[in-house]
């Protein structure tokens, strides 16, 4: 049933172009569960796809270590039969790939039901279901694509896709500022991403990912590394780490499922994918590994300490997904590949449901996003209150949730890493501690206490195409961690069933004891920044004023240095640029212009038309030729 990889991407397409058609005739709630139905048919197929890997799996275990039948290429068609490049439309199937679409498309298809109710009366309905479905397909395109060049197609899609989502509500001035600011951002990191490309093209002369895999270990160090650090360019412009995150935190400014999907679903992820897809080349390069995981646990430490300040209930889950894929990253970076691939899989559960949870009570408070103007909604939206809960417990870090066992198995691997091991398990530590306290504060703030709200507004529970996505998210985030079980025998499945895509996935070392330890201290580490936000923000035994400093409120003022720069200085240099421009350069072709305009109004008057004229000049020419040749006679 792999042959059948094709419909996974075509059905989100297709639901895509009859939108493009006909969606304004077919209007709401038409248009949405049209584009809903696409991608549950997108879901139904990539689970009878992942069935029939599996059967491949199963004929084949044992052979050249079971690695020759988990995996299959479907070739659409021939793409670019250029000299030594070729490149082919194809799709590839396998643990990885199958994994990611997995959960793409399970809570894509979750995020386009919610979205039912929550764009309800929006006079742009069957547009921003046109735009969901695309986003989907474009995503899809990403993690199926058997080439770089493939993925890069699905990774501009995605790009293009967040900022028509970002900027959906473009009337608003600052929705139209973040759907320009994610598209300019994400520039950078495509800049990397072609670079790397053609680096590994002209070096290995392929860029297939099987072809990339078997050459990667005859690359130089230094092409390796150069290779990885492009890469993760790449991938820190997808994936919103240091110094390229700013685009993050402002895409909550589109509608609550836009934030849904980008931040848990599909483009955020794209830049781990990529790096875990590109392991080989990675592996060839320890340097390039030590600077991923540096660039991940700094990041996840930076958008904690951020995430602790902010008062908007959509900024700080946008500032805790910056975090969250800070762990991913420092995951890659220690070699833990199955660990950075796990925690994608549990924070699309736990995030999605934060996400659309916060969109429930935005949706019920009527459009309400201030923390400080909640309080007191567990008794009037229960079902929103209730699976809300759960999504805190599972990122805090809270056993047996899913968020525990994924965020543990990384700071594990960050504690076995030599020379700064130990430091970016201590980053890892702090971080998971902040997550804990900022994630206790915003439910405090949002479900417990006293009524803040204006009178005006009158809450209430979401109607079930809404509460629905959030129970099953919530399910899912509570047991997720059920695939990935260290201290269960031997109960990895997502281990074992990854393995043969991981070329030197980290192998844990330390004993029984130590991970136990270990553990421990991350659960109290939970415990201890939830205890410590129950005494601020339900007890009020710590005055909150000192817990919100304006350094943290401004996020350490990187993103208004920015603006004031690029509004100020920036904007004086573009102009002195553009005339620059004008003046030497345009100058320089417009002053040849000119030149050769002045030239031939000087021998305009030789032409005059008139044939007497013509006649006298040949005559006066013959005469002066006839005397110079009598001259040199006579010399």
């Amino acid at each position: 049933m792999v042959e059948l990889v094709w419909l996974i991407p075509a059905l989100p397409l297709a639901g895509f172009a009859v939108l493009l058609l006909a969606g304004p005739r077919l209007g709401e709630p038409r248009a949405g569960w049209l584009a809903t139905a696409a991608s549950a048919g997108s879901f139904l197929f990539t689970l009878v796809t992942f069935g029939g890997l599996l059967g491949l799996e199963s004929a084949t275990r044992g052979g050249a270590g079971g690695r020759g039948g988990r995996s299959f290429t479907s070739t659409l068609f021939e793409w670019m039969p250029i000299g030594g490049l070729e490149v082919d439309a194809a799709l590839l199937v396998d643990p990885l790939s199958m994994t990611m679409a997995l959960f793409v498309t399970g809570v894509g298809t979750l995020i386009h039901l919610y979205s039912v109710g929550y764009m309800h009366g929006d006079p742009k309905y069957s547009k921003f279901f046109l735009y969901l479905n695309l986003f989907l397909f474009s995503m899809l395109m990403l993690v199926l694509g058997e080439n770089l060049v493939v993925t890069f197609l699905g990774w501009e899609g995605v790009g293009t896709c967040s900022y028509l989502l970002i900027s959906f509500w473009h009337e608003r001035p600052t929705a139209a500022t973040a759907g320009k600011k994610a598209f300019v951002t994400n520039r950078i990191g495509d800049f990397g991403f072609m670079i790397a490309t053609f680096l590994l093209w002209t070096t290995l002369g392929t860029v297939s990912y099987a072809g990339l895999a078997a050459g990667a270990p005859a690359l130089a160090t230094g092409t390796a590394t150069a290779a990885s650090l492009l890469l993760l360019l790449a991938a820190a412009g997808k994936s919103a780490q240091l110094p390229l995150y700013v685009w993050l935190p402002d895409a909550m400014e589109g509608p609550t499922p836009v934030s849904a999907m980008v931040h848990a679903a599909t483009m955020v992820t794209a830049g781990v994918y990529l790096l875990v897809r590109l392991n080989p080349v990675l592996d060839a390069s320890k340097s390039a590994l030590l600077v991923i995981a540096i660039v991940g646990a700094a990041t996840a430490l930076f958008a904690a300490l951020a995430a602790v300040a902010q008062h908007d209930i959509k900024r700080v889950l946008a500032y805790s997904t910056v975090s969250q894929l800070g762990y991913m990253f420092l995951a890659i970076g220690s070699g833990a590949y199955v660990a950075a691939i796990f925690h994608v899989v549990t924070h699309a559960f736990f995030k999605g449901l934060l996400f659309l949870g916060s969109g429930s009570v935005i949706h019920g408070l009527g459009d309400e996003q201030d923390m400080r103007r909640m309080g007191g909604l567990r008794l009037l939206m229960p079902v929103t209150a209730i699976t809300f809960i759960v999504g805190w417990l599972a990122i805090a870090g809270v056993p047996p949730l899913s968020g525990f066992w994924s965020k543990d198995e990384i700071l594990l691997a960050a504690w076995e890493q030599p020379d700064i091991g130990k430091l970016l398990w201590a980053v890892g530590l702090v971080t998971a501690l902040l997550t804990a306290y900022y994630m206790s504060r915003q439910t405090f703030l949002v479900f417990f206490g006293g009524q803040r709200w204006d009178d005006s507004a009158h809450p209430h529970e979401s109607p079930p195409t809404m509460t629905l996505p959030l129970v099953l998210l919530a399910g899912a985030a509570a047991i997720g961690g059920i695939m990935n079980l260290p201290l269960v025998g031997d109960w990895l499945v997502l281990e074992h069933f990854l393995e043969p895509v991981l070329a030197h996935e980290h192998e844990f070392a330390s004993g029984t004891g130590t991970k136990v330890g270990l553990a421990l201290i991350a659960i109290v580490a939970a415990l201890g920044g939830i205890a410590f936000a129950i005494r601020a923000w339900l007890q009020a035994r710590i005055p909150t004023d000192r817990l919100e400093p304006a350094l943290l409120q401004n996020v350490f003022y990187v993103d208004s240095t920015i603006s004031n720069f690029v509004g100020g200085p920036g904007t004086k240099a573009f102009e002195a640029a553009a005339t620059a421009d004008r003046r030497f350069v345009d100058g320089a072709v417009n002053g040849v212009a000119r030149l050769v305009r002045m030239l031939g109004e000087a021998v305009r008057p030789l032409q005059s038309g008139y044939l007497r004229h013509y006649a006298s000049g040949v005559a006066v020419g013959a005469i002066i030729l006839v005397v110079w040749l009598a001259l040199r006679g006579v010399s």
